[in-house]
């Protein structure tokens, strides 16, 4: 399936939060720290965590869908495993976004374990076979979906069997597949400690033309060569220096904040986003 030029290159524009059932309530009463200032472009869900729901939980989310663009990311396609792709889940995927008018539909460049129902996400062998059996399955996935696909680079704690560098290995599956990249810039950060390379050199190899959008988020300091990508922290000054560089490279990219624990305050979760607008309008402003 060629999307190429039948898609935009983009599926949102400014600033968005991940969506999480704890603080959904929020958004549908529109408590007072949300106004036109702080509250979010866009949202994202993990698809898997919402099909086949129903009752309030589906209420509350299609009111939502209705309100604000919706990005879906998804947790158990399995993308590189080994056992065939889940056409069924494929096909409710696609029921969901057609039913929610969700923009676009990203997935982990990844697998996961027990036939890809475990949420643990496994490195894929950087291999040139590798990138032919994953570029395949992308397109076979998007085929089913009947829009494109968009990836996102990975954190990673080894690296077996690898062939090439990660940013070779992430642009040849996306030139091979024809498909999308999500950008996440803490998992390049987590990824150049944990295997030694330079981050901004990473970044700057990435393909412009296939980013969709961008994720950032805080991750934890196991010991000074190890960091892991919990979403559970703010965004430390690296990534944010890290963001900064890819907005002066790329331009200014749609940007979401994740955060799965330790969620703070709303308040405070939105400040934290308010730093990624700042970001951006500063960008503009050197750019002009």
């Amino acid at each position: 399936m060629n999307v190429s030029h039948s898609e935009p290159r983009f599926p949102v524009n400014g600033t968005g939060l991940g969506l999480r059932r704890s603080f959904m309530a929020e958004f549908l009463t529109e408590s007072e720290v949300i106004t036109n200032v702080t509250r979010p472009d866009f949202f994202e869900i993990a698809p898997e965590n919402w099909i086949g729901l129903g009752g309030r939980y589906a209420r509350d989310l299609r009111q939502l869908t209705e309100r604000y663009p919706f990005l879906c990311h998804g947790l158990s396609l399995s993308i590189g495993g080994p056992a065939p792709l889940d056409i069924d889940l494929l096909k409710r995927i696609r029921d969901f976004l057609d039913t929610h008018q969700i923009r676009a539909y990203s997935e982990h460049l990844s697998y996961t374990g027990d036939q890809g129902h475990l949420y643990d996400l496994l490195p894929i062998p950087m291999t040139r076979e590798a990138v032919d059996y994953v570029a395949a399955r992308v397109r076979q996935a998007q085929d089913i979906l009947g829009r494109r696909l968009i990836l996102e680079n990975v954190s990673t704690y080894a690296a077996p069997g690898s062939e090439m560098a990660e940013h070779e290995f992430v642009n040849e599956v996306l030139k091979a597949a024809d498909c999308g990249l999500l950008l996440d810039v803490n998992n390049i950060f987590v990824n150049s400690i944990n295997h030694g390379f330079n981050a901004r050199e990473y970044l700057l190899a990435l393909p412009a033309e296939r980013i969709s959008y961008v994720h950032i988020a805080g991750h934890y300091r196991e010991a000074e060569d190890l960091r892991i990508d919990t979403h559970g922290d703010s965004v430390c000054d690296d990534v944010w220096a890290l963001l900064d560089q890819a907005y002066a490279h790329f331009g200014v990219l749609p940007t979401l904040l994740e955060r799965d624990f330790n969620i703070p305050p709303m308040a405070e979760l939105l400040s934290e986003m308010q730093l990624i607008r700042r970001a951006q309008t500063q960008a503009i402003s050197r750019a002009a």
